[in-house]
């Protein structure tokens, strides 16, 4: 099949491999990569591409999973939200299990009766709109760069047709903000990056200036084998010349401009605003705010929310995985009490977490 069985083909595979060990033996340290995509997590456990590297490379897993770097006061608000009488409050379905404090839930509260709906997309509200005009949709708008211009389409296409029984909480990422703060956390010592795939096909390559201006390797992968193997190559030659840049590897999904028509789209309906990420705090800039013609669709304003002080699961490392400075396997809850069917924090619930990946693929 095009573009799948070239890019798992094991001679590639075999021979990028024995390129990485050659640039690692020239180089002759350590060297820290972090992927910055819950996709490329998974990947990275599902090929076994760890095993595949010399020692001297450490691959880290970073805040690439929207779920799980959604706050816990967020969650709380979410909680909220989805309490309020006459609401039909709508998600994606890896939030449904996401611990709040205390450990409420949205699928506990769905079992207690509140009006909960998986959507598989931010279009599916218009249709919930359309078949309950006397209640309140209100949408969780999550995700990255990749999901937050649907969620634009979706309030422009409300606004465009008069639909007035729908908001949006918004609680989006935006991936720049957080990669900056990455590269200035005294805690962590990152030479390179490997940069989302799904995301770069909309922001392009310019988005992630920061990267080489902080003297550090930044390459664009794809999810397959030869993709994510090429990107460390490619990072690896990156340190050994000195020359730091943004490499596109994945040129055949991502253009070096991205999707103007999906910036120009969430340009018109969100501005970046801050925003509190789980494990990185609140980073300016690095959320979706309404711009003042769409503030109608903010649940936030239709709906009074109460100041929300989030409380942590008491052992959970979630924060310390998000920011790269452990590995699940340092979470004294993994494994044990924290697994898939009874997950203690958001990285073990999402199919994008890092510990779900660990534990799977372990």
């Amino acid at each position: 099949m095009k573009f799948i069985d070239e890019y798992r083909d094991p001679a590639l595979v075999q021979g990028l491999v024995r390129g990485i060990q050659q640039r690692a033996a020239r180089i002759g340290s350590q060297v820290t990569i972090m992927e910055v995509c819950g996709s490329h997590t998974q990947a990275i456990g599902r090929y076994g591409i760890r095993a595949l590297l010399p020692n001297t490379i450490r691959l880290i897993s970073g805040p690439g999973c929207p779920v799980c770097v959604t706050s816990g006061a967020d969650v709380d608000r979410a909680l909220h939200l989805a309490r309020q009488s006459g609401v039909l409050f709508a998600t994606f379905g890896d939030m449904l299990r996401v611990p709040g404090t205390g450990g409420a839930s949205l699928q506990q509260l769905r079992a207690a009766g509140a009006d909960i709906r998986v959507v598989s997309s931010a279009a599916d509200c218009l249709e919930l709109a359309r078949t309950h005009p006397s209640r309140e949709i209100v949408f969780m708008g999550i995700g990255f760069e990749t999901t937050s211009p649907t969620v634009a389409a979706m309030v422009a296409a409300c606004y465009e047709r008069g639909i007035q029984n729908v908001s949006v909480f918004s609680v989006h990422k935006l991936i720049p903000p957080a990669l900056q703060t990455l590269i200035n956390d005294p805690a962590l010592s990152i030479d390179g990056f490997l940069c989302p795939g799904h995301v770069s096909t909309i922001i392009g390559v310019e988005a992630y200036a920061c990267i080489p201006a902080a003297g550090r390797a930044a390459v664009i992968t794809g999810f397959e084998p030869v993709d994510i193997l090429e990107g460390i190559f490619l990072v690896l030659g990156q340190i050994l010349d000195g020359n730091k840049e943004v490499t596109l590897q994945y040129r055949r999904a991502v253009s070096p401009e991205g999707n103007k028509r999906a910036q120009s789209l969430l340009e018109k309906v969100f501005y970046p605003s801050p925003a509190e990420w789980r494990g990185l705090g609140r980073l300016p800039a690095s959320g979706l705010a309404f711009t003042e013609a769409y503030q109608a669709f903010d649940a936030c304003k239709r709906f009074p929310i109460p100041e929300m002080v989030a409380e942590e699961a008491v052992g959970c490392r979630c924060g310390d995985v998000l920011r790269g400075i452990c590995s699940p396997l340092q979470c004294p809850l993994f494994g044990s009490r924290c697994s898939p069917a009874h997950p203690v924090g958001p990285c073990m619930v999402s199919t994008e977490g890092t510990c779900a990946a660990y534990y799977k693929y372990r």
